[in-house]
């Protein structure tokens, strides 16, 4: 397995910016199925614009460098060199087999990726893979109901059940790896995020700069190599690191770290979702040492200004924050409050370039018999954004004060479906995920009307709201058009608490929603909440009651619970009093900002359920839902789940971020 070159050559730019080599990278860790849809989005915009671009994905190039038979032999002599008392058994069961680990990984991730299909009778045939925890459950319980529907214009999906088994097998194989590392290696690791806890609530920029500067594990020592050679490749002007999530923070620091000891006059930019909401306070400087620009809300007009401005022309730079004089500038915003400064209009959006990532190098897994989780994970999906923001953008709980969330732009049809037209003959993918925050019901119908009378066959989903509009008849017709799947945000279930938050949906709609999708074979996974503001634990239960209903009537395959966080750039947040909170003033403290999105607050007495019972319910709403997506427990009394005897499933790692 070779990774000699984590990226393709720079594309051949149109005009004289040549000279300007700009290196786009998504750092570790994101799922290794598919690319993330923020590279490909931005290469193809500035190479519209004249400008050499080259993308990498280092979060895909890690993996497999780790699930390589050269990196678990790395990985077994650096568990072996440490003096622990006791490994964990994941660990002593992982060094007990090291050597057969080495010699079939390779095999098992090049099946993984469509190659190597004879692997799957040796895979299913038994003795060939050593059995950690999460394969050896698996094998006991038997294959389960493991078929994937989701093959209606989707040629790479599996074929046969027994194909479709060998592949569930091989994913846990590498879970029960991903396990050993995490737990005998190093604790920040995990398939779908990286050092997350630096990251998550960090007010300060101290946890990040001592791990950053302290010592090497042996993932940030392939990450630092993987960077190395990527950089010596590519030669690079500017960079653009994309943080979307917070597991990918620190390695996005750990990228540039590695890039500033390299190449000092390189110029570095930093942006993403995570920058969007977490950064927009930011006054500490210190995380300057490491990249020279922060770029925030949509990221081609920031980065085009820069690579204009490094190419020698006199443009004024926006929404951009760098160092001056040892304080964070602000440039391109209006003064009196921090939004974004009137945007001029820039050059209309280009096609994403995925042709220039490695597609057939990602890892489709399928670690969950559950159809509509491996949508997630097992395609090789072509992410793609439709309208810009969300039509509502009137949930209380939600970032509405924020670009991403509050301006909505739709696009046309007909531009739509060229678009995917054209990505398909460059990558030969058929698969689109459309990651809008919601997608409207005309902005879909006018889609569908248009790929069925150009009969164009792709198959697609993404996020919806579960109104009244989406009908049984509009249903279908999605149906007809590719459509395989949505997913959409039911919150807590409870028409009180639908209308407290202005959700603009309620109970009634959204089982008609669901029943109109499930008519028409389209999968729905739906989003929940627990511990809103005033919700009590009547109201909690009766929320999963409602969802136990949609389950057992077969027109919900999938669901997770999230515990409700507040944020700054929420109503909530502006009017807590309303919602019976209060938000904890901090003490005044000397040390500047660094990231501030979600906010702590108390319950005003008589306004909703305790710390306790929030951890009690919490735990039961994870046991009933993950019961309830294998189709058990349906019958089973509320309490029970409640209980606290009932044991919590052992879910694949990083499960959370993948749902």
């Amino acid at each position: 397995m070779s990774f000699a070159s984590p990226c393709k050559p720079f594309s051949k730019p149109p005009t004289r910016r040549a000279d300007q080599r700009i290196l786009l990278i998504t750092p570790p860790l994101l799922q290794p199925n598919t690319p993330y849809a923020a590279s490909p989005v931005l290469a193809g915009f500035l190479q519209a614009q004249g400008f050499a671009v080259a993308q990498a994905d280092l979060s895909l190039a890690l993996l497999l460098r780790l699930f390589s038979t050269e990196g678990l032999r790395q990985v077994t002599a650096a568990m072996r060199r440490r003096r622990v008392t006791r490994h964990p058994p994941s660990v002593r069961h992982f060094l007990r087999q090291a050597e057969r680990y080495a010699q079939t990984v390779e095999e098992v991730v090049a099946f993984l990726q469509g190659n190597n299909g004879p692997v799957a009778a040796r895979i299913l045939a038994g003795g060939w893979l050593p059995c950690g925890a999460r394969l050896q459950q698996a094998l006991n319980e038997g294959p389960g109901a493991m078929a994937c529907p989701i093959t209606r214009h989707d040629a790479t999906a599996p074929s046969t059940p027994a194909h479709d088994l060998a592949r569930h097998l091989a994913s846990l194989y590498l879970d029960d790896l991903a396990d050993a590392i995490r737990e005998g290696l190093d604790p920040r690791f995990g398939f779908a995020r990286y050092a997350e806890s630096l990251a998550l609530a960090a007010p300060r920029f101290e946890p990040l700069q001592r791990a950053l500067t302290g010592r090497l594990t042996l993932v940030d020592q392939m990450l630092a190599e993987l960077t190395t050679t990527l950089v010596t490749e590519t030669c690079p002007t500017l960079v653009g690191l994309t943080v979307p999530f917070p597991g990918t923070l620190y390695g996005a620091l750990r990228i540039a770290r590695q890039i500033r000891q390299l190449r000092p006059r390189t110029r570095i930019a930093l942006g993403g979702g995570y920058v969007n909401t977490e950064l927009r306070e930011l006054d500490d400087p210190r995380v300057f040492d490491y990249v020279d620009y922060i770029c925030l809300d949509d990221g081609e007009e920031p980065l085009l200004r820069l690579a204009q401005t490094l190419a020698g022309a006199r443009v004024p730079l926006v929404r951009t924050l760098l160092r001056q004089r040892g304080r964070v500038v602000r440039c391109g915003f209006a003064a009196e409050s921090g939004a974004p400064a009137d945007r001029t209009s820039p050059p209309a959006a280009a096609l994403p370039d995925f042709a220039s990532l490695p597609l057939e190098r990602y890892l489709p897994m399928a670690e969950s018999t559950n159809p509509m989780h491996r949508l997630w994970s097992d395609h090789r999906w072509l992410k793609l954004p439709l309208a810009h923001g969300c039509y509502w953008h009137k949930c209380r709980f939600c970032d509405t004060a924020l670009d991403y969330i509050g301006r909505y732009v739709p696009p046309r049809a007909a531009a739509v479906v060229a678009t995917m037209q054209e990505l398909h003959r460059r990558t030969g993918l058929a698969g689109f995920h459309f990651t809008d925050e919601a997608l409207a019901p005309a902005l879909l119908r006018q889609l569908a009307e248009t790929l069925m009378a150009q009969r164009t066959r792709f198959t697609w989903w993404g996020n919806i709201r579960f109104e009244r509009a989406f009908t049984r008849p509009l249903a279908r017709q999605l149906a007809r058009a590719g459509c395989v799947a949505v997913t959409g945000g039911l919150e807590c279930a409870h028409d009180r608490l639908l209308a407290l938050m202005n959700k603009g949906i309620t109970q009634r709609d959204a089982a008609r929603t669901c029943q109109a999708f499930a008519a028409a074979g389209i999968h729905v996974h739906t989003y929940l909440m627990y511990g809103f503001p005033t919700q009590t634990v009547q109201e909690t239960v009766d929320g999963l009651e409602f969802v136990r209903q949609l389950f057992a009537a077969g027109v919900v395959q999938s669901a997770y619970w999230h515990r409700f966080a507040l944020t700054c750039h929420s109503p909530i947040a502006a009017a807590p009093e309303a919602f019976g909170i209060r938000i904890r003033r901090s003490r005044p403290v000397l040390q500047r900002t660094f990231a501030r999105n979600e906010l702590a607050y108390e319950i005003l007495p008589g306004f909703g359920a305790d710390e306790q019972s929030l951890q009690m319910l919490g735990r039961g709403l994870r046991v009933a839902t993950y019961n309830y997506m294998l189709g058990q427990g349906l019958d089973e009394p509320l309490a029970l789940w409640f209980a606290g005897d009932v044991p919590e499933p052992s879910l694949p790692p990083d499960f959370v971020a993948r749902a």
